[in-house]
């Protein structure tokens, strides 16, 4: 339930993707997570029905939507499944977002339209196995070869990177001797098909299991001097601007996460009887599940209004950071209470709470953990008080 009156469009976009996570991803959500896997025909399911592009404009095949309408839909996928998610949020967020933002046109033309149809995969490859948080301590290399750049290194945790057809990489173009800190960092567009390309490790993760996330290896990967994204030096920045924009579908996904693992609790407290009455009616679960549901309003509140501002043309550094705190840390407690409402049956996978519990936590961590949006915040808050 949104406080936000929405358009006939936006209630059409919402209702659209409901109805797909429904027929098409629900019935099979738990397979997936058992088995970690993900089959790449649903993504492209979803290019089809336009889930991939709606950041996009119209031009490169996008359905050109505000924000607002992006977010619904996705909190719509993410209730009924994190991992499918996370695909559609880091596609419509970091890759194609980066492209249209910086990109040349000949690289928009070249990757976009295939992209908003679903027929690409788009992945972001910025953390390594040493560089997490602190994402500027990189050590991926690249090197100019003529008319190329030769990039050595691993990147780690990246979402789709098993499967992704244009991945945006970030790695060093200063050279070891001269280190420029984050302005030694150029974004790369690489394909799999580049010589040196290796798929590495595939992590085996607590939650968002049918989502592959996996190490990337470049042994001397040849990247072609037209596939710099932008201008040199600036690639840092091209993707801490992206993560603005990214922090916003996370919410979505933990507000989509935490509606669900609610969803839930209201179902089971209405059936399960305990001392001849229905858990419901005993105050200790109403303070639970009205304690849930106004979390999850008040973030998607936030969310929503952030997003409003955002197609304003507003800057949302400090309130989309507030946004992905709130929303996350609202999907991992509203879980541990679903949990808790089924008691011993929430620890098993024979009820769906402990998959939304699994699947929260990362909320927390990827994207810029917890502990990085409140410096993102506090460092907001007195920029902002020095220009007024």
């Amino acid at each position: 339930m949104s406080l936000t009156a929405l358009t006939e469009t936006q209630s059409e976009i919402q209702k659209l993707a409901r109805d797909f996570a429904r027929a098409e991803i629900v019935p099979h959500a738990d397979k997936w997570d058992r088995e970690a896997h993900f089959p790449v025909s649903v993504a492209h399911r979803m290019g089809e029905l336009g889930f991939l592009g709606m950041l996009l404009p119209e031009q490169y095949d996008g359905l050109e939507l505000d924000t607002i309408s992006y977010l619904l839909a996705l909190e719509e996928i993410a209730a009924a499944d994190a991992s499918t998610a996370v695909l559609m949020s880091v596609h419509n967020s970091l890759p194609t977002q980066m492209l249209l933002n910086f990109g040349s046109e000949d690289q928009r033309a070249m990757y976009l339209r295939p992209m908003a149809r679903g027929e690409k995969i788009g992945a972001f490859a910025l953390s390594e196995p040493d560089a997490g948080s602190d994402a500027s301590a990189q050590r991926c290399q690249a090197v100019r070869d003529g008319n190329s750049w030769l990039l050595t290194g691993t990147k780690s945790w990246v979402t789709s990177g098993s499967f992704a057809d244009v991945i945006m990489v970030m790695a060093r173009t200063d050279t070891p001797d001269a280190r420029r800190g984050s302005r030694g960092i150029s974004t790369f567009i690489v394909t799999p098909d580049l010589p040196g390309f290796h798929v590495g490790k595939k992590e085996d993760k607590m939650g968002l299991r049918a989502s592959p996330t996996v190490q990337l290896t470049f042994d001397g990967l040849r990247v072609p001097a037209e596939n710099l994204l932008g201008d040199e030096g600036q690639g840092f920045i091209y993707a801490m601007r992206s993560l603005d924009n990214g922090r916003l579908g996370i919410a979505a996904q933990a507000i989509g996460i935490a509606r669900a693992a609610l969803d839930a609790a209201l179902d089971y407290a209405a059936e399960r009887k305990q001392f001849g009455q229905p858990i419901r009616e005993f105050q200790a679960i109403q303070f639970k599940l009205a304690n849930m549901a106004s979390r999850i309003t008040a973030a998607r509140a936030l969310l929503h209004a952030t997003a409003a501002a955002k197609d304003r043309g507003e800057s949302t550094t400090m309130h989309g950071s507030m946004c992905k705190l709130l929303a996350s840390e609202t999907a991992m407690y509203v879980t541990t209470e679903a949990v808790q409402i089924f008691g011993g049956y929430g620890y098993v996978k024979d009820y769906p709470v402990e998959k939304y519990f699994r699947d929260a936590k990362i909320t927390e961590i990827y994207e810029g953990t917890s502990e990085i949006q409140r410096i993102v915040i506090a460092r907001e808050l007195y920029a902002s008080r020095q220009n007024h």
